[in-house]
């Protein structure tokens, strides 16, 4: 019996459980938003096709959340590409430099390691070596990679659309990288999910588009 629970154990681990699964009320522990509370979904839409719905966790990630709300409202996420994606790892993306080594101009943020796993469909913040240097940059979790659990702030979780985190171009940086389109808040009665435009022949440093790190800063 003991091992069918361990076999059990280790097959559920290659899958991502429903996000409302992550609800388990605990004593003393801060209950979580509902997955309907609009204050507390992220969307971004991507050029690979579609808007994808973030779950955001506050209750375990106050710091994090507050952050990308904050970036995502003054629109720094909107251009930016996923600039380090690795096929059954994660992608990654927020960085302006676009080269891994870029954050915005707030300052970094000390870590809020949790419980929440780093199962597929998991968000978090990108950090350099120190433990208290996240920023901007976000990672997405193609596939489970609970070696990570409580040393990366896991923030938030997909909640649909993953189908086009799952299209993100793969590359270090791909040639030619999938971009946040761009980010609201739900609870800012964002339009619906438009195509992005067709390339223009103008140079990119001309179209005053801030160019977007994942696990790792650089």
């Amino acid at each position: 019996m003991r091992l069918f629970a361990v076999v059990f154990a280790l097959f559920a681990s290659l899958f991502a459980l429903p996000a409302a699964a992550q609800l388990i009320d605990v004593p003393g522990r801060a209950a979580p938003p509902a997955t309907t509370d609009k204050e507390n979904l992220w969307l971004l839409d991507l050029s690979s096709g579609g808007r994808v719905t973030v779950w955001l966790r506050p209750d375990v990630a106050p710091k994090a959340v507050e952050r990308v709300k904050t970036l995502t409202r003054k629109k720094f996420y909107d251009g930016l590409p996923f600039h380090r994606v690795i096929e059954g790892f994660m992608a990654q993306g927020g960085d302006p430099k676009g080269d891994g080594s870029g954050g915005s101009d707030l300052p970094d943020l000390a870590k809020e390691f949790n419980y929440l796993p780093h199962v597929r469909g998991a968000v978090a913040a990108a950090r350099a070596q120190d433990e208290n240097s996240a920023n901007s940059q976000f990672y997405i979790m193609l596939a489970p990679r609970l070696a990570l659990d409580k040393k990366y702030t896991v923030f938030g979780r997909v909640l649909e659309g993953m189908q086009y985190v799952d299209a993100i171009q793969r590359g270090e940086p791909p040639a030619n990288p999938t971009r946040v389109i761009h980010a609201y808040i739900a609870a800012d009665n964002p339009p619906p999910y438009q195509p992005a435009p067709a390339a223009s022949n103008v140079p990119v440093e001309d179209q005053n588009l801030t160019l977007p790190s994942a696990p790792a800063k650089r």
